[in-house]
């Protein structure tokens, strides 16, 4: 698996002072159950394997569904362009424990999954923070698994000899159903699957124990008192930015919230109020459109920060990791890739994200060098082409 040009195109690795290990976590078996990789800052991590970007040959399937495209033909295609990347992680290296750390819950997008953001969830865990990325079982995702209990009746204490892999793919829309009535749905679970999430650290943090069903050589006890639940956030893109705004107004845990080029359409309109966070809303130039930025401007507010900058020459893919693993012409061809360079434009979001989660996590960093990013500045010039708030 893998191609020519593969070496000169990766994953870029996390910048920040820490280096980053990864493990999953699945617990408990069921569909009801919490699913995420987990990117934390790590001992060391000579001697571990980067997990490969893509999991199990599963989800090429349900990039295929997504598509609406054969499976065996994207297999094939997939597998040549993107079988041979791993990402740039440690994968189950010891957790290094310093402190508190801040907690991050990540909400991908529609047709993704748990690793696709990989880029992003590096680079935030290497600055410090905790990163949790869920993986959404509403039939949003492209895939995804759980276990079944192949006895009669079906616990949470059945033993790992006794449970069946059972995958879950993409939901498609049927053709005369409304899509907003599937979308909201959606996107009520997947509000719900975060705060789960971000409940089962809470339980590690007081070190409870971990049961995962993938029995991965992952210490959890390490975990215990190590991260700081006061100074949490939710952030996503697209689907994942409505996630973040209906998790918001689910949790007040959550301090704020960061949406990458949401899509504003899932949300009903009584949950503008019910949000009291700060939000920062990071845009494509080339996705979003009038109707979409008026719902944001919803959420406009003189008492809590609500800043919008979009990114000059970036496009809706500029955010997952296809961008950087995807040769310039054909990137350009897919709108994988935008006129910016995707190093550049990933670089840019995150550096907003760090120093608006510096400002409303409160902090002691250095992330504040990065505020003018928050105005719709970058080295004096516009940042911003279109919306800001």
């Amino acid at each position: 698996m893998g191609n020519s040009w593969s070496n000169s195109l990766q994953i870029p690795r996390g910048k920040g002072p820490n280096e980053v290990g990864c493990t999953d976590l699945m617990m408990d078996h069921t569909v009801q159950g919490t699913f995420f990789r987990l990117y934390y800052p790590c001992e060391t991590s000579a001697g571990y394997e980067n997990p490969p970007w893509i999991p199990k040959k599963e989800y090429l399937y349900g990039l295929a569904d997504f598509l609406k495209k054969n499976r065996s033909l994207i297999e094939k295609v997939f597998n040549y362009f993107y079988g041979s990347f791993t990402v740039p992680v440690a994968w189950n290296a010891p957790f290094k424990p310093s402190g508190k750390y801040p907690v991050i819950i990540f909400s991908h997008g529609l047709g993704a999954f748990r690793s696709l953001y990989s880029g992003i969830c590096t680079e935030i865990a290497s600055q410090g923070f905790i990163v949790a990325a869920v993986e959404h079982r509403d039939g949003s995702s492209s895939a995804t698994y759980y276990y079944k209990d192949k006895s009669s009746t079906e616990n949470s204490s059945s033993s790992v000899s006794n449970l069946e892999e059972t995958w879950l793919y993409y939901r498609a829309l049927q053709p005369t159903e409304p899509e907003f009535q599937l979308r909201n749905k959606q996107v009520q679970q997947r509000a719900n699957e975060c705060i789960k999430a971000l409940n089962l650290l809470t339980d590690i943090n007081t070190g409870s124990s971990v049961n995962n069903v993938l029995r991965l050589p992952f210490d959890w006890s390490k975990l215990k008192g190590s991260m700081d639940l006061c100074k949490t956030a939710v952030m996503g893109h697209s689907f994942g930015g409505a996630t973040v705004i209906e998790s918001l107004s689910k949790e007040p845990k959550f301090k704020c919230g960061i949406a990458l080029d949401a899509w504003m359409f899932p949300l009903n309109d009584d949950v503008y109020p019910r949000v009291n966070q700060p939000i920062l809303f990071i845009n494509s130039e080339k996705f979003q459109w009038a109707g979409n930025i008026i719902r944001m401007k919803k959420l406009d507010s003189t008492t809590i920060q609500r800043k919008m900058i979009t990114i000059r020459g970036s496009v809706h893919q500029s955010f997952p990791d296809f961008t950087f693993l995807t040769g310039p012409w054909i990137g350009k061809i897919l709108k994988l890739k935008g006129e910016i360079n995707p190093q550049i434009a990933l670089d840019l979001s995150n550096k907003a994200t760090l120093a608006f989660l510096q400002k409303h996590l409160k902090l002691e960093n250095d992330f504040n060098q990065w505020d003018p990013l928050i105005d719709g500045q970058c080295d004096g010039r516009s940042l911003s082409v279109l919306h800001k708030m």
